[in-house]
């Protein structure tokens, strides 16, 4: 029994330990930054393409295109809820909220005495009034027959950091309600075309796509900016109901609690491709940036990997201007896995790849590209942001102050009243504030019978 009291006893204090808690709020930051560079919830197909083998293989075996939902992300945001509780319980209450104990007032550094006329019983009445009409908080505690005054100010600030945990909590919470319930991707549609979310069979036809670009002079030359793409379309939801619906960028439509974001948009071409005046087949949609086809009968393969807006007819090269006033695009050739050349052609004006084989851009066609997300924790983070900021701005920009006050009777007539405070910053942000306090103190009618031949120590001795 004793063994495992004292395991319990050595666990707590681990997940209390600062650096420990550090370590996992480090950690956490490792996976969430991980999260951000990997595009998630891709299939593997995709991360073959985008990194190097080795790096691709990492990605989906270690579950990195999933991070959010991995045993390991959640694992660690339990150990933070654990660690913050157990320090909680064990340092910052403790010290953030101390119990009312008598203390050693010389050992303190910021401390003073006072000479006041009158028994000690009516000296703390007139103490404990001088305090109250200055918005002090008073309680008396006697200790061993010693009776004792502690003053405290802004007191409730003490929780600031409880606040602050509470809406690390809350955050958490909000979290994993993301978690399991909670999803988001990506898709693009081609005008005229339907695309359907498969989480929750939301629907999108998009009817027209429309983007504008606007030249924007400057010192270094003539900017094309993209100023605004919207989309048309009809987005029917899982009721089955259909809704017109602009989508443009900033503006999000929301089907259902599905946030749906206007997130980009491109060309898509319809490539012909001929052997000896012969049509082959080849993909079976129009094709975006990046897909390719291979050649049947071949180990070559045809990849578009951009469009091009304008073609400079005097140099053959891409122009500035990404606005399709003579398009063209760029396509690369590859042997196997090995790249044989890339060109730039001509929309309409077929490529001789070689042994009687032609390829066509014979049209564009423009396509949209939409995020989605539903977050059924969003309202609770938000919340949580909102109580961790309000804990922060608590703890930083408000100082809770307590003054022990201890009244004895004096080697003559009269009474030795010594005081000292403590703050949960330190001494030194308290210790003008300190001297006027005791300076009031020494002025008030609490103390005006002062015998003037009582010597007074000077503010705080060990400052």
């Amino acid at each position: 029994m004793e063994a495992g009291r004292r395991a319990v006893t050595d666990l707590i204090r681990l997940f209390a330990n600062i650096p420990f808690g550090v370590s996992l709020l480090a950690t956490w930051a490792f996976l969430t930054l991980i999260g951000v560079v990997i595009e998630q919830g891709k299939d593997a197909a995709f991360y073959a393409g985008a990194y190097a083998p080795p790096i691709a293989r990492l990605i989906v075996r270690l579950d990195l295109d999933n991070i959010y939902h991995s045993p390991a992300y959640i694992g660690v945001l339990g150990l933070i809820l654990c660690s913050m509780t157990a320090a909680t319980f064990t340092k910052v209450i403790p010290r953030r909220i101390p119990r009312l104990n008598p203390v050693k007032i010389d050992a303190i550094p910021l401390h003073a005495q006072v000479r006041v006329a009158g028994d000690p019983a009516s000296v703390r009445e007139r103490i404990a009034a001088f305090f109250a009409e200055r918005g002090w908080q008073v309680r008396k505690r006697e200790f061993g027959g010693t009776e004792w005054t502690f003053a405290d100010k802004s007191n409730w600030a003490r929780r600031g950091v409880l606040v602050a945990h509470v809406g690390f909590v809350v955050i958490a919470i909000g979290t994993t309600i993301y978690w399991a319930k909670g999803y988001s991707g990506q898709f693009s549609v081609l005008s005229g075309q339907t695309a359907t979310i498969p989480e929750n069979g939301v629907r999108v036809d998009l009817h027209r796509f429309a983007y504008r670009i606007d030249p924007v002079r400057t010192k270094s030359g003539v900017v094309y900016q993209p100023i605004d793409y919207v989309s048309n379309a009809t987005v029917t939801d899982r009721q089955g109901t259909p809704h017109e619906a602009v989508i443009r960028v900033n503006q999000p439509y929301d089907a259902d609690g599905t946030l749906i974001y206007q997130a980009s948009y491109g060309f898509a071409i319809d490539f012909q491709l001929t052997k000896d005046g012969r049509t082959i087949p080849v993909a079976d949609h129009p094709l975006k940036e990046g897909e390719g086809f291979l050649i049947d009968g071949t180990s070559r393969a045809i990849q578009y990997t951009r469009f091009v807006g304008t073609i400079d007819r005097v140099t053959g090269q891409p122009g500035a201007d990404p606005r399709p006033n003579d398009p063209g695009v760029v396509v690369q050739a590859f042997d196997g896995d090995r790249p044989s050349g890339s060109a730039l052609m001509a929309l309409g004006e077929p490529l001789d790849l070689g042994a009687g084989y032609k390829l066509t851009a014979s049209r564009y066609i423009l396509y949209s590209g939409f995020q989605y997300r539903y977050d059924p924790g969003m309202v609770v983070v938000g919340l949580g942001a909102f109580v961790l900021l309000a804990g922060l701005c608590i703890s930083f920009y408000f100082l809770p102050a307590r003054l022990f006050v201890l009244v004895r009777p004096s080697d003559g007539a009269g009474s030795t009243v010594g005081i000292a405070a403590t703050t949960v910053k330190g001494y030194d942000v308290f210790e003008d504030r300190f001297r006027e306090i005791v300076e009031a103190l020494r002025r008030s009618e609490a103390t005006a019978d002062v015998h003037e031949a009582a010597p007074v120590p000077a503010l705080g001795s060990a400052l």
